[in-house]
């Protein structure tokens, strides 16, 4: 699997995330994962996409109820 490098204000900022959610650095960029249907359109990312094979693993495949984009971003 690829592995990205993070910018060193990716790094930092996403560790403090971590911090302040109690969880680990995996898990903060999972849940910002999780918020990307609410900041980019999912018909926009997915006209654009190169690869329709693993459309049932991406976030931009699911709808994010209001509720659960309240809940994220309050955590």
């Amino acid at each position: 699997m690829y592995t990205p490098q993070f910018s060193n204000t990716a790094s930092v900022s996403v560790r403090r995330l971590a911090w302040a959610l109690g969880a680990t650095m995996p898990a903060a960029v999972n849940r910002l994962v999780g918020l990307l249907p609410a900041l980019y359109s999912p018909g926009f990312v997915c006209q654009r996409c190169k690869d329709q094979t693993k459309c049932r693993l991406c976030v931009f495949s699911k709808q994010i109820s209001e509720q659960d984009k309240a809940f994220l971003l309050s955590m």
